[in-house]
């Protein structure tokens, strides 16, 4: 088959069990694509001999008779996910040539479903932007216009699902990482509950918040990556919750109660923080979210006003909160045990200032010496714990307004993805892309990106729709009866 590239998960796994062709065709087909448009930066590492064993591997339990909904299909992980068979960079000229010995739960899980790992994907370095361009290997590029930036920190992942290099790929969110790039390239793209999938492997950012999640091209195939990935780890992540995995592809054709085919989304309430909706948002922005919500309201969802008040301090909140926990956890990387070291010193604390100089990319540092500072003593309390005390608060604005709803949405990110290089010296403005999805994660609640539109010069806008803990099932049923009624999740970028 030429055409496999043009395939999602479920279509693909189906042409794998009916012999249509198979996962090694499939696999090798996908890395000849990702070495044609290696020019999108969307790839750091590849493993050639590892992935073609993993397809063979895939293709006798197909001939064994065995089914599952991932058998053969080939995926690929952000590179912050350790993997045992590919180098694992974080981005990070710290962690040049690492190899891991273990995979990452989340890797182990969906190869334990058959899944094929093509390799490792673009990120910002340590999983810090916005925007991709902190990458020490170079940025990715937006392939529906290869001068902006794909968002970030898994940039590399929306570019690979956006180009069609991959049907699906896995995705970390600490304060927006997934929905903001699945906005900015038009693919679907959820962040689970925060504890559903297990942190055991991924190289940690900012341990309350980040949280693994896949990125496809539609919400059903979210929901059969996420069905393998979720699930209790406790014995190797204490933030690992204790909550058994559902089957979440099967929930999608559950109708809701009193609903109906012409009206498969009756009874839903989604309400619209007026914070969400006001000046900061582009107006092709509103634009494109505003008539999504209008097919919603014909899907037979009900609309309501709602207020989130603390919204604008979730920033000031995660970048006192995040930068602290980043300052803790990169503490490790000290040129000792693993990762980059110095190839002159004097001293061991001169090795640990050249290491960490060197290997530390500017976001990196500067994150580090904001997270240290507010650590430090005399400014814990003004500073972490304060933040602490807002985040809570921010939770219950939450818990308020879904007492009077289902499901909040709005837009991802204010506007359509930015030119590469356009906020580089001004981080601020940088930060600010995230005003819509950092309370969320401070929340700990699950949210989604769901293409629904284009903005200015034809760039992808997302809706974000919210649920509370634990609703997953929820958010990806409306998700994917948006997507029945409608055909942004299948636009792909001219030439690919």
């Amino acid at each position: 088959m030429t055409d496999l590239h043009t395939l999602g998960v479920a279509e693909l796994a189906a042409a794998i069990a009916g012999k249509q062709t198979s996962s090694v065709e499939a696999a090798q087909h996908l890395l000849a694509r990702a070495k044609q448009h290696a020019a999108l930066g969307a790839w750091l590492a590849f493993n050639e001999d590892a992935t073609l064993a993993q397809a063979r591997a895939a293709d006798a339990r197909v001939a064994a008779g065995e089914r599952t909904p991932l058998l053969g299909v080939p995926l690929a992980h952000k590179d912050i996910f350790v993997t045992r068979d590919f180098p694992t960079t974080a981005g990070s000229k710290m962690l040049q040539g690492y190899q891991s010995p273990f995979d990452a739960t989340v890797v182990q899980r969906l190869g334990a479903q058959g899944a094929v790992t093509l390799g490792k994907l673009n990120c910002d370095e340590f999983a810090m932007g916005g925007s991709n361009e902190n990458s020490a290997y170079g940025p990715a590029h937006n392939p529906w216009d290869t001068t902006r930036v794909p968002g970030g920190s898994s940039g590399g992942t929306a570019v690979a699902v956006a180009a069609r290099l991959l049907p699906a790929a896995t995705g970390t969110d600490t304060g927006g990482s997934i929905r903001q790039p699945a906005s900015f390239c038009g693919v679907t793209g959820i962040k689970p509950t925060y504890g559903r999938c297990s942190r055991y492997g991924m190289v940690a950012f900012a341990s309350s918040l980040d949280q693994a999640g896949p990125m496809a091209r539609s919400a059903a195939d979210c929901a059969l990556l996420l069905s393998a990935m979720a699930g209790p780890d406790i014995d190797r992540d204490s933030t690992s919750l204790d909550h058994p995995a559902e089957d979440y592809s099967a929930l999608l054709g559950k109708p809701r109660e009193g609903a109906s085919a012409a009206l498969p989304l009756k009874g839903l309430r989604i309400g619209l923080p007026k914070e969400f909706f006001g000046e900061g948002s582009a107006p092709d922005v509103l634009a494109a979210v505003r008539a999504a919500l209008a097919e919603y309201e014909k899907l037979g969802a009900t609309l309501l006003d709602i207020s989130l008040p603390r919204t604008e301090l979730s920033i000031p909140v995660y970048y006192v909160i995040a930068p602290a926990e980043a300052s803790s956890n990169l503490s490790r990387f000290d040129g000792v045990k693993f990762g980059h070291r110095a190839a002159q010193y004097d001293d061991l604390i001169d090795m640990y200032k050249k290491s960490r100089s060197e290997g530390f990319g500017p976001e990196v540092q500067r994150r580090i010496m904001i997270g240290t500072y507010v650590l430090s003593h005399g400014y814990y309390d003004a500073y972490y714990l304060q933040a602490q005390k807002i985040r809570r608060l921010i939770a219950q604005d939450f818990q308020a307004a879904f007492a009077q709803c289902d499901l909040i949405a709005g837009p991802v990110a204010p506007t359509v993805a930015w030119k590469i290089g356009e906020k580089s010296d001004d981080p601020l403005a940088n930060y600010l892309a995230d005003i819509y999805t950092l309370s969320t994660s401070l929340a700990g609640l699950p949210g989604m990106s769901v293409p629904a539109g284009f903005g200015a010069g034809g760039m992808p806008v997302g809706l974000q729709l919210v649920a509370n803990h634990f609703q997953e099932s929820p958010l990806l049923q409306a998700a994917h009866a948006f997507q029945q009624a409608t055909d942004w999740h299948t636009r792909a970028p001219q030439g690919y």
